[in-house]
């Protein structure tokens, strides 16, 4: 929910942000004759129909399209739109322009063959939440790479499948953000992604169907922030430079093949604030200094085969919201642990592993809390009438414990 709620807001700041962009854009110069026809060709191609007319200036009038001071469409940006039909080859034309955004809409088919070819200027490309599909490599001039400019790629939520080949990346140096989830991508995570891209900060590849390992090489992306590869069939372990990434925020890699520990070089990633591997089969212990994890706001390693005791440390992640453990083989007597400093805590699920003890008292000082599980332990004791005092919470579960008054 965190997660879907930072991306929305992000978005938005991002709409906003390109909005004041495009108005600055449109200048008090005549469009292009051939852009102003090619747009107008796209605009045959799709409904409904916009308010696009020969009879105006493309750059003066038109919703959407902004134009530079000679006259060249520079952006087309049409997001949110309800817009269905095809991307027509003719904006392959538009040699000027550095802004592409159809994103949020029904447009369907694939993208023509050489789409790219002519679109050297362009810097973002944005054609996610639609009905796209086929194979990308075709779209490339000579199946070769994204345009040299390019900062910003994101074609997630499509239908688009086939291998993502590395020498898409060629050109990539400015790359900074790439998203290709929830498609049909196959193979393998290119290796040299790195290596052509090196200033990226966000990776998405989850909800495809990657297989083999993740790469080594990611420790190239020295400035990388987010790095999700989750819901595919990716397998070995967590390669060793991940732990080199100083500016990662996020790693998310759920509902794959993992395995191998969760590494003690994790605790040096200081920046983290999201760390997902449920649904694996990582095993070994939580790191004991996990407490250098000092901004860790999700910690939800459910669904593996971790086991030994749960670190003391883990209380002083102050920042911690949701804190999620069950279905492992995690022991410990939790009645000595402190949960009174994660204030913040929303989530804590601790079912179904062997813990033993009663259930701590500090745990009634987390008043943000809206979701306890701790059913398939061995707990002890009463449970206290503090529980009462829990504002917020709406999910309570205690059951196959041996509680003695519930």
């Amino acid at each position: 929910m965190l997660t879907q709620l930072q991306h929305s807001t992000s978005y938005r700041s991002f709409y906003f942000l390109f909005i004041l962009l495009l108005s600055s854009a449109k200048l008090s110069c005549q469009c292009n004759p051939q852009d102003q026809q090619s747009l107008l060709v796209f605009s045959a191609s799709i409904v409904p129909s916009l308010n696009w007319s020969s009879a105006f200036d493309c750059c003066m009038s038109w919703e959407g399209i902004g134009c530079d001071d000679r006259g060249r469409v520079t952006h087309l940006w049409l997001p949110l739109r309800g817009l269905r039909g095809n991307i027509s080859s003719s904006l392959g034309s538009l040699s000027a322009l550095t802004q592409l955004n159809l994103s949020h809409n029904s447009l369907s088919g694939s993208l023509k063959d050489g789409f790219f070819a002519s679109l050297s200027s362009l810097e973002v490309l944005d054609l996610s939440f639609n009905r796209l599909r086929g194979a990308l490599s075709a779209s490339f001039p000579d199946n070769s790479c994204f345009p040299p400019n390019i900062r910003a790629v994101d074609i997630s939520s499509n239908q688009f499948y086939g291998v993502i080949e590395p020498s898409w990346f060629v050109s990539g140096s400015k790359l900074i953000s790439f998203n290709a989830s929830n498609n049909g991508f196959t193979g393998w995570i290119p290796s040299s992604i790195c290596t052509s891209s090196p200033l990226l900060k966000t990776l998405d590849f989850s909800r495809n169907n990657f297989s083999g390992q993740i790469p080594i090489g990611l420790g190239r992306c020295s400035k990388l922030e987010v790095f999700r590869a989750g819901f595919n069939s990716l397998s070995g372990s967590l390669p060793a430079d991940i732990y080199s990434l100083g500016s990662l925020v996020e790693l998310s890699v759920p509902e794959n093949h993992f395995s191998g520990t969760i590494g003690e070089g994790m605790v040096g990633l200081t920046n983290l604030r999201i760390l997902d591997l449920h649904l694996n089969k990582f095993s070994g212990m939580i790191p004991r200094d996990i407490e250098k994890l000092f901004k860790l706001e999700q910690l939800v390693v459910n669904d593996n085969r971790l086991n030994g005791s749960l670190p003391p440390a883990l209380m002083n992640c102050t920042n911690l919201v949701q804190l999620i453990l069950r279905f492992n083989s995690l022991e410990s007597n939790i009645s000595t642990l402190d949960f009174s400093k994660l204030d913040r805590l929303h989530s804590l699920d601790l079912g179904y592993n062997n813990f033993t003890g009663t259930l701590p008292e500090s745990i009634y000082s987390c008043k943000s809390l809206t979701a306890i599980r701790v059913a398939g332990n061995r707990l002890t004791g009463p449970i206290s009438t503090k529980m009462l005092a829990l504002p917020s919470l709406s999910f309570l579960s205690l059951s196959y414990n041996n509680f003695s008054n519930v």
